[in-house]
């Protein structure tokens, strides 16, 4: 496991002897520590070795292989259950035989009893066989209750501990999956499905196990239960059991509708997530544009829809709980009238067999078996979905990349291939050539030609219909949209490299990275976050290069690094990298700098994806010139003319500083030695300390309902509890009659005791009645209570995060926000309306039973009382170390999420550097960083549940010699009373106490939701103050000595600025990668609060609200957002504009044959963030959506670098003639881009 988290405390239940397993005393030390302070990640232990992240997944995907060999030759669709059950379905069998016999001691206890009430019936006092016999029978009692407490909890700990694995073994398994995925399978999934997946889809697991046995314990003890009674009443005992089957087949119908309501809802909840990691990616762009809007109101729909599906499974779920708290007592009730139709005469043990008998089968019956129906109908859905995710197109390595022999080439024969199989022009046409060691490959040509495909080919990440590619030697690739991971600078150049300062150096030189850094300060230490924040995207560019020349490969694929940085760092890097660092490599160079065609090799010109030209410079200047006019005008940059700030001069005394060769490859560390960890750095979030506190339940509740509904609330469950109770009470009455008519005291023919056999009956069947009306009552409405919350909360929490300033995205990587979305909303939508139902139901049955055993028998109150404060300090004591766990649970989440969107945005990197196996190494630390509290916070819960349940086991054994030590002063009824409640309380007192520390761990989720709605924001987006409509009429911008830092604490980007734009200018703003450039549009566009003053045609920015300010400047920035959706959708976001402006912006920006020759045209559907398309073509769609804005200034941040000379010429003479009568500000690398402005300004050194 990589040294992530340098620390590892030995996990001591590896040492742990019988006992200690068995009543969980290994952790008491965790929490002594957890008592005395905030409990920090070091403090957890160590993943037992059998629970490695690494152990498990490996362990299932080799069962899932042989499953889809086998369903290859038997010609049918794998099964994922299959695989899981081949890995688990032995142990598993194992541990379901102690639920049998769990269930097997719950069926025992009421013989017991009713032994014992027999024995207060005939109490005879002279009679001392009778006297042992009884404490025999209340031994027997206490014993059964022990061994229970003691087996329920093993079998929970290790059914849960089968689910964790299961999770973690699927975890692993669609994470190198996803490492895997091919381009076009790409296209069919998303990040934010993957995320969903990880976070929701393999929660079930955990689920599911703890339920499963009961789909066959719950029947078998039906029959067991339904023998006894047989033998006890005859045949009256049917009519309950007819209840129970009715209610049985009521809820498997409930479970099936939840089936389908999962997958509804699963693929609403993708959309979501999808759409909001569309959102925190592209965050600059919608701030820029102010869409934010709009994004809340596209959310906020999905999310209720959303709602609307998860309403009526919760609905389902209530009838499921309402039917638990009720369900016995309506059996009850139903074979006592029975009886009493047949006319049969019962004792009054007999009552309370019978009574404790339903009972018995309350939990296993109408609690967990309509669980395990439920929970095994929502993961079947769910195994479906993660099926057909691990089914999807793997890339498949088309050819070996063979041994570098001592002879490298690439070697490329009549190439043929197209990305999407199903479109009839291939991307790549006939393409020949191959390329030497010491040989520079360049090609060129137009936006959307093929470049990056034809590099993607030799990668092998483009399968050929036809020819073939041979590549001998280690491949390095640089993307044309440079990815870094979180982590820093210098991890992110040694990619997994072992560190050499010679070489370090050299290759930073080589990569004019020097200065950055120096002015970024310590490169070891500088942290890059997510999506590369505060990097340029030429230092981003730079520092992609550095890792693939710091790699020592043998062949170089080079997409385009050349156009995000200025003319002097260009000129830097093609002489210091690409002609003397790489000079005795293989380097295919991609670009549109056609200054530097003159040193290449050989050139190779694409245009539709066929080859129009190759040879070598000279070839091409003799043959017709035509051909060249193609990109004519990029020849007359092959200098750099001296700018101002003279950045020639710094390219030349770097160039001084590095005319040492390279060492050649014999001298460097041989293979096998240089490898290192990739160190990448996910800092936990801060997480609160203490408890949760009352004013979150506050908000958490008012934000689903007014006071008066809360209140309602609470008076409907007293009342339900109530009834409920008086049930008992009343039971005793009865059965105190029942003895007195059995042994012949009262005779039934009598009116009078008719008369009060009646009453009883009608006040005993009115009780039920209102039990079960109140129950359904109560269930659904805290349902529909909390799930509103949920929504609530949810799109505060939205609102508060997009009026957030860009700073608070470049701090939270994507994972962690993402997270709040998924998997706490999550928690707040399914888990915790159903846990707070529960622990308030089990809440009211405690007090409530504990009320009626002190009305019946006072002297129950001696124990009881001890029995509470112990209890009451058990679960503060518990609770402190637990909800310090919780939190950690939450915090180490969101690295696994971080870590796999990472991941999905630099796949092919990963993939070309070979680097899968690390990236899977950090995968499963961080599983296993979250596996450790996972597994702490299960063992926890099931500590205080033994030491609970063994308390209750005492309590039961003080009551039942009690009750025989006094048995000549108390009645049958009260003594049957009595038992029977302290037995009902066993299960239910740990059951409430354990529900309500799961309520409070479970409120953390929504405590973390509620921090999210009050994150500083940024400056109001409307003011008082509106400009005038026409506002700004010329665009004169002024910068008066303005300063730009990013946060309070970094240094100023920005110093001391001072300029003047004239109305309607044209002006081109040139200087140093890092310099400060867009930092100027960050100012304007108030993303970080500018100090000093900016007037736009007199008006001061800083007085008007920000869409004010923002709507009435267009602006196109270098890294180009697309959102998923259809291309008009994404040219024209609001339909402000009919077909014809939308097709003349597309000429405008030279796209309008490619869009013409998709088949849906303008409905084509874009993949996620624009998979399908160039990403030269992807900034000219940037450019068209801001060209149609039709403001008085334009704004266009290097909104051209990745688009062709020729491309980029026609655009800027379309842009001087539509935008004569407007300002316009164009920030460029290119000095042809910038050449026809009117003004030039240089920025160096940030000023």
């Amino acid at each position: 496991m990589p040294l992530l988290y340098p620390k590892v405390k030995p996990n001591p239940l590896q040492k742990a002897n019988l006992c200690s397993r068995l009543f969980f005393w290994w952790l008491n030390p965790l929490f002594k520590i957890g008592h005395k302070r905030k409990l920090e990640a070091n403090d957890m232990y160590s993943v037992l070795p059998e629970d490695r992240s690494q152990h498990l997944g490996e362990e299932l995907q080799g069962y899932w292989d042989q499953e889809v060999l086998r369903a290859q030759q038997d010609a049918r669709e794998p099964s994922l259950t299959k695989a899981i059950i081949k890995c688990y379905g032995k142990s598993y069998l194992v541990w379901g035989m102690l639920t049998f016999l769990e269930e097997g001691t719950r069926v025992v206890q009421p013989i017991f009893l009713g032994k014992m009430v027999s024995y207060v019936e005939n109490y005879d006092p002279s009679d001392s066989a009778a006297l042992h016999e009884a404490y025999g029978y209340a031994a027997g009692l206490s014993a059964c209750v022990l061994v229970w407490a003691v087996l329920h909890h093993l079998y929970f700990y290790h059914m849960q501990r089968v689910g964790m694995r299961l999770r973690v073994a699927v975890c692993r398994m669609i994470y190198s999956k996803a490492l895997r995925l091919s381009r076009s399978a790409m296209g069919k999934t998303s990040t934010g499905q993957v995320v969903n997946l990880l976070s929701n889809d393999v929660n079930q697991f955990d689920q599911v196990m703890m339920f499963l046995h009961y789909l066959w314990v719950g029947p078998l003890q039906v029959v067991a239960v339904t023998a006894l009674l047989w033998m006890e009443i005859g045949m009256s005992c049917l009519a309950g059991m007819a209840v129970l089957i009715i209610l049985l087949l009521l809820q498997s119908c409930f479970a099936m509708s939840f089936s389908s309501l999962r997958s509804k809802t699963t693929a609403l909840t993708d959309k979501r997530i999808r759409t909001m990691s569309e959102v925190v990616t592209g965050i600059r762009t919608i701030k820029m544009n102010a869409w934010e809007k709009s994004f809340i109101d596209r959310i906020t729909r999905l999310r209720r829809k959303e709602i609307s599906k998860i309403l009526r499974s919760s609905y389902l779920r209530g009838m499921n709980l309402a039917s638990f708290f009720a369900v016995s007592k309506i059996m009850i009730f139903v074979t006592f009238v029975a009886n009493e139709l047949l006319d049969n005469l019962i004792t009054g043990s007999q009552v309370f067999v019978v009574v404790m008998l339903f009972e018995a089968l309350r939990f296993s019956s109408t609690l967990f078996f309509p669980m395990a129906v439920e929970k095994v109908s929502e993961a079947v859905v769910s195994i479906q979905r993660i099926k057909n995710f691990l089914l999807l197109d793997e890339i498949s390595q088309c050819y070996p990349h063979l041994p570098s022999d001592g002879k490298m080439i690439v070697d490329v024969q009549v190439f043929t291939a197209s990305w999407e199989k199903a479109s009839e022009t291939p991307t790549l046409q006939g393409l020949s050539f191959s390329v030497r060691p010491g040989e520079l490959l360049a090609v060129v040509g137009p936006v959307g030609a093929g470049k990056s495909s034809l590099l993607c080919a030799v990668l092998g990440e483009l399968p050929p219909s036809q020819g073939q590619v041979s590549v001998h030697g280690r491949i390095a690739y640089v993307s044309q949209q440079p990815w870094v991971f979180p982590g820093t600078v210098r991890s992110n150049i040694l990619f997994g490299k072992k560190y050499e300062v010679d070489r370090y150096e050299k290759v930073i030189k080589a990569c004019a990275l020097e200065e950055d850094l120096w002015l970024l300060g310590a490169e070891a230490i500088i942290e890059i976050g997510d999506g590369g924040t505060p990097l340029s995207e030429g230092q981003k560019a730079r520092i992609s290069l550095a890792r693939a020349v710091y790699q020592d490969a043998d062949i170089y694929l080079l997409d385009d690094p050349l156009s995000a940085v200025d003319a002097g760092v260009s000129r830097h890097l093609f002489e210091q990298c690409v002609r003397q660092a790489l000079k005795e490599k293989i380097t295919i160079l991609v670009t549109h700098q056609l200054q530097y065609l003159k040193d290449a090799s050989q050139i190779l010109m694409l245009k539709d994806g066929k080859m129009v030209e190759r040879g070598t410079y000279s070839e091409f200047l003799k043959s017709r010139a035509d051909i060249f006019s193609l990109f004519e005008k990029g020849n007359e940059q092959s200098e750099p003319s001296p700018v101002p700030g003279a950045p020639t001069v710094i390219s030349e005394s770097l160039v001084q500083s590095l005319q040492s060769p390279r060492p050649s490859l014999k001298d460097a560390a041989p293979e096998d030695q240089e490898i290192e960890n990739i160190q990448v750095t996910l800092p936990l979030e801060d997480h609160l300390e203490g408890k949760v506190g009352f004013k979150t339940y506050k908000n958490y509740f008012t934000a689903g309902a007014d006071w008066l509904v809360i209140i309602f609330l609470i008076l409907v469950n007293i009342a339900a509890q109530v009834a409920y109770v008086l049930q008992d009470w009343w039971l005793a009455f009865w059965a105190n009659l029942q003895s007195d008519l059995y042994s012949g005291a009262l005779v039934k023919e009598d009116e009078a005791v008719v008369f009060v056999l009646n009453w009883y009956l009608g006040v005993y069947s009115g009780l039920t009645v209102s039990t079960v009306l109140f129950g359904i009552t109560k269930s659904l409405l805290i349902f529909y209570i909390l799930v509103n919350s949920s929504q609530t909360v949810h799109n505060k929490m939205l609102e508060t995060i997009l009026r957030a300033p860009v700073l608070f995205f470049h701090r939270n990587p994507i994972g962690r926000i993402l997270n709040r979305f998924s998997k706490d909303i999550g928690h707040m939508d399914d888990l915790l309306p159903l846990t707070f139902q529960d622990f308030i139901q089990a809440f009211l049955l405690v007090v409530g039973v504990v009320g009626v055993m002190v009305a019946a028998v006072p002297w129950t109150a001696i124990p009881v009382i001890p029995l509470g404060i112990i209890f009451f300090f058990l679960r503060r004591y518990f609770l402190e170390t637990s909800q310090d766990v919780k939190r950690l649970e939450c915090t180490t989440r969101s690295p696994v999420f971080s870590h796999l969107a990472s991941s999905l945005q630099g796949l092919w990197t990963i993939r070309a550097y070979k680097a899968e196996q690390k990236f899977q190494e950090l995968f499963d630390a961080h599983q296993d960083l979250h596996s450790e509290a996972w597994f702490l916070l299960l063992t926890m819960s099931r500590w205080l549940a033994v030491y609970l349940d063994v308390i209750c086991a005492i309590f039961v054994t003080l009551v039942a010699f009690g009750a025989l030590i006094l048995a000549e002063t108390l009645t049958p009824g009260q003594v049957g009373l009595v038992l029977s409640l302290t037995l009902t309380l066993m299960g239910m007192f740990q059951w409430c106490v354990r529900q309500s520390a799961e309520v409070e761990n479970m409120m953390i989720s929504v405590e973390r939701g509620i921090e999210y709605t009050d994150l500083e924001k940024e400056a109001p987006w409307e003011l008082g103050y509106c400009p005038p409509p026409l506002w700004p009429p010329n665009g004169r911008i002024s910068f008066f000595s303005v300063n730009l830092r990013y946060n309070s604490d970094s240094p100023l980007v920005l110093r001391n600025l001072e300029a003047f734009i004239y109305p309607r200018g044209k002006y081109g703003i040139v200087g140093r990668t890092g310099a400060g450039k867009s930092s100027l549009i960050a100012a304007l566009f108030r993303l970080s609060e500018p100090e000093g003053d900016i007037y736009i045609d007199g008006i001061l920015t800083t007085s008007i609200g920000l869409h004010d300010l923002r709507k009435k400047m267009s602006v196109a920035l270098q890294e180009p957002v697309l959102f998923t959706g259809t291309m008009r959708e994404n040219l024209d976001p609001f339909n402000e504009h009919t077909d014809n402006e939308l097709w003349n912006a597309l000429e405008e920006v030279q796209l309008k044959e490619s869009i013409e020759s998709l088949p849906a045209k303008m409905n084509t559907e874009l993949a996620e963030s624009g998979l399908n398309l160039s990403v030269g073509q992807k900034q000219l769609v940037c450019l068209a959506r801001a060209l149609l804005k039709k403001n008085q200034i334009l704004i266009m941040d290097k909104a051209t670098s990745y688009v062709d000379p020729r491309t980029d010429e026609l655009i800027q003479k379309i842009i001087c003639e539509r935008f004569a009568q407007c300002t316009v500000l164009t920030i460029a690398h290119r000095l042809s881009t910038v050449i026809s402005c009117e003004w030039i300004m240089v920025y160096f050194k940030r000023r």
